[in-house]
């Protein structure tokens, strides 16, 4: 099980009740950071990749249970689980009664799952999201009553904060390892947000430059990256091809890293260490 770990000398797991923790569990990926609340500063960044296609319920429930710094007792915590069915609903036209129906109205749902829903600032609305039953019991075993957060919260809150400058357009792609969120604002307005399944990079490509085409964007438009991408990889190398423009963001808030930290790790991990400013 491919395994990763990041930490700066001044962690300390018996000062826990000190910390934020904020976790996320996607179908091949476990990963968490600790944030010291005292400095404001990331200290610990811990990730797990499971070999095959997808972690099974066993596998998750073992690392929850077993790794040392999820079973301290933490200041707060925070979940956040990745997943392409989720549904954007209007605030003005939000039932919670029927967050079931919104969901089954775009997504055919999975077995033994559960629907959420998260409010989101900007734009005025609730994201209606499926997260597996499974996984749900695995964290809750740890802290209960937690509520899952979908990654949309704290990306559209970095986009917000990120385009507030921006008199044209700014364009997000965030990447997963089986779908990708496209985001376009105008002068900080909502023109899309949507999320698509992927095979290959080439899809990734052709959704993108048709989504361009179909509202009139050039191409020398920077694009901002996020997630499962990296600079000199497959994907980068593919669109350089026809989007020479391409900017890699880094969460910001009212925390700092430790220098352990690389420009690749705040990349992947936007969603994640964005948390604190939209929760």
């Amino acid at each position: 099980m491919p395994y990763q770990e990041l930490f700066d000398e001044t962690l300390d797991i018996n000062s826990s009740e000190n910390y934020e923790l904020a976790v996320q569990i996607s179908p091949a990926s476990i990963a968490f950071c600790v944030l010291d609340s005292l400095r404001n500063k990331y200290i610990l960044l811990r990730s797990f990749e499971t070999d095959n296609d997808n972690f099974s319920a066993s596998e998750i429930n073992e690392i929850m249970q077993k790794d040392d710094f999820l079973k301290c007792r933490y200041k707060k915590v925070n979940f956040i689980v990745p997943t392409e069915k989720s549904t954007l609903v209007p605030i003005q036209l939000y039932d919670p009664a029927k967050k079931d129906e919104y969901l089954n109205l775009n997504h055919l749902r999975e077995n033994n799952s559960m629907v959420f829903a998260n409010k989101i600032a900007n734009p005025e609305s609730y994201n209606v999201f499926e997260v597996s039953k499974s996984v749900y019991d695995a964290i809750t075993a740890l802290y209960p009553n937690i509520t899952p957060i979908h990654p949309l919260k704290p990306l559209l809150n970095h986009i917000f904060r990120a385009g507030n400058s921006f008199k044209d357009d700014y364009i997000h792609l965030h990447v997963e390892k089986d779908y990708f969120n496209f985001i376009i604002l105008n002068s900080n307005n909502l023109k899309f947000c949507n999320s698509f399944n992927y095979r290959n990079i080439n899809e990734i490509l052709y959704y993108i430059l048709n989504v361009l085409k179909n509202f009139g964007i050039n191409q020398e438009t920077t694009i901002h990256l996020s997630g499962l991408v990296e600079k000199y990889d497959d994907l980068t190398s593919v669109f350089y091809a026809y989007i020479r423009r391409l900017k890699f963001s880094e969460p910001s808030g009212n925390f700092t890293f430790s220098y352990v930290f690389n420009e690749s790790v705040l990349s992947r991990y936007l969603n994640l260490f964005n948390l604190p400013n939209c929760v």
